[in-house]
């Protein structure tokens, strides 16, 4: 039995995925669910937000293998299996493979392994290339019985990220509240639903080989169900900010069910009332320093780390919003919390 992986992905930056990976990790360990974070991220920003400079040099200097996602797949690209996920534990509950830059140097190597991957032929190395992400998740799951692994993404519609799609079992999209958020959520939808489409292609391809070639050849799913999407709430300063972001803010509902779901759009329909809007994030902007610089999640800041007068009662709605959030998510992916 695997593992379930739940992906957040964007190919819009600045949308705010790491942040909810993060919190949302904290509070699923903080509900008694065993954790695996990995950070398939080339910029390796949710690594940045675990780990402290210098625990991260030493890991990225550490000659011992598996210390990275980087380190535990490169084999894979050379003809070899993938090296067990060293795993370093931030928490109670909480586990975390750590990413690293030079994971960007495989982007090419796996689009050409994309293609390779279609025939089928007596070489499966090209789907053992597509599956190696997958396998050292399930790698690290299996170590500590996790009920869940939750994976943080680049901004793009790349090789790398498409590898870390077809290993989810689950996607909830990030959306900032502005144009261009909504125009990337058009072309977002498609592209995922053609990445299943032909991974599907692949594994059907593998069990109708006469031969029986891949008969040892594990292979995630790439179920890629959508979960839904977290939108930021837009900014409330002045009164014309406020009605062009509505304008675009009260777009997504339709814009989310016609090009991520292949559903009729409801036109009247507004995103607090759309059931596929998971949550309405708050920015925390004057707790965002205190939860950087502290290393915690914001509803675990505490006086010490500055959060007095209205910035406490912060921390205490911020608890509740990835409370409510964390357990919306888990009766989504049947996860008993």
């Amino acid at each position: 039995m695997t593992c379930p992986v739940l992906t957040f992905f964007n190919n819009k930056a600045g949308v705010g995925k790491t942040s909810l990976v993060y919190h949302l990790a904290w509070m699923f360990a903080e509900l008694r669910k065993t954790v695996v974070c990995v950070d398939l991220d080339p910029q390796s920003n949710l690594t940045n937000l675990f780990l402290k400079d210098d625990k991260i040099n030493d890991i990225w200097n550490n000659s011992c293998d598996g210390t990275t996602v980087f380190r535990c797949v490169r084999p894979v690209f050379e003809g070899n299996t993938i090296l067990q996920p060293q795993l370093c534990s931030v928490g109670n509950n909480l586990f975390f493979i750590s990413g690293d830059i030079h994971l960007a140097t495989f982007e090419d190597k796996l689009s050409d392994a994309w293609s390779r991957s279609l025939g089928c032929t007596k070489d499966f190395l090209p789907l053992q290339m597509m599956s190696a992400f997958w396998l050292v998740m399930q790698a690290a799951a299996q170590k500590v019985q996790a009920d869940l692994i939750l994976v943080d993404t680049g901004s793009n519609l790349g090789a790398i990220n498409r590898s870390a799609l077809i290993a989810s079992d689950a996607v909830i999209i990030p959306l900032a509240t502005n144009l261009f958020s909504l125009q990337g959520l058009k072309g977002l939808g498609p592209t995922l639903r053609y990445w299943h489409k032909e991974w599907k292609q692949r594994c059907e391809n593998c069990k109708n080989d006469d031969q029986n070639h891949f008969s040892n050849c594990l292979l995630p799913q790439g179920t890629m169900k959508p979960l839904g999407y977290i939108c930021q709430q837009h900014t409330v300063i002045l009164e014309n900010p406020i009605r062009i972001d509505d304008r675009w803010v009260q777009h997504i509902p339709s814009v989310y069910r016609e090009y991520v779901l292949e559903e009729l759009p409801i036109l009247e329909m507004r995103q607090e009332n759309d059931p596929y809007c998971l949550a309405i994030m708050r920015h925390y902007r004057s707790l965002v320093p205190m939860y950087l610089e502290s290393r915690k999640p914001i509803f675990s800041l505490t006086i010490a780390d500055g959060a007095i007068g209205s910035n406490a009662q912060t921390v205490r709605s911020a608890r509740e919003d990835f409370r409510k959030l964390a357990q919306k998510i888990a009766t989504k992916m049947d996860i008993n919390i």
